[in-house]
C-alpha cells in the first residue's frame, strides 16, 4: 500500500499496478480492510477473509470521518480568511471616513 501511494504521488500509479500485476480493485479492497482494522497484526501473505458487516461499517465510518475532518479544516481556513477580509474592509472604510473630502477651489 505504501509503495502504491508513493507511486500515485509521483503520477505513476498505473505503471506500478501493471509492474506488480495488480488491479485497482485490489487496492480498493485492501484499503477497506486496512481502514476496518483487519490487517492489524497480520503478516504479509497471511490469508484474510471478507469483512464482516461490522468491519465494513467501521471502514465506511472512518472514511466518512476523514472526509468530514478535511471539510472542517477547509471551512475553518475559509472562515479565518473571511474574518481577516472583514477586518480589512472595516479598516479601509473607517480610514476613508476619517479623510477630509477633497474640494475643488
Amino acid at each position: 500500500m505504501a509503495a502504491y501511494d508513493a507511486a500515485i504521488k509521483a503520477q505513476e500509479g498505473g505503471a506500478y499496478l501493471r509492474t506488480e500485476g495488480l488491479y485497482s480493485s485490489q487496492i480498493t479492497e485492501w484499503r477497506k480492510l486496512r481502514d476496518a482494522g483487519v490487517l492489524v497484526g497480520k503478516k504479509p501473505g497471511e490469508k484474510i477473509g471478507r469483512l464482516t458487516p461490522e468491519q465494513a461499517e467501521i471502514a465506511r465510518l472512518r472514511r466518512q470521518l476523514r472526509t468530514t475532518e478535511q471539510r472542517l479544516e477547509t471551512t475553518g481556513v475559509a472562515l479565518e480568511i473571511m474574518s481577516k477580509m472583514h477586518e480589512l474592509l472595516e479598516s479601509l472604510s473607517k480610514s476613508s471616513r476619517d479623510e477630509t473630502p477633497h474640494t475643488k477651489p
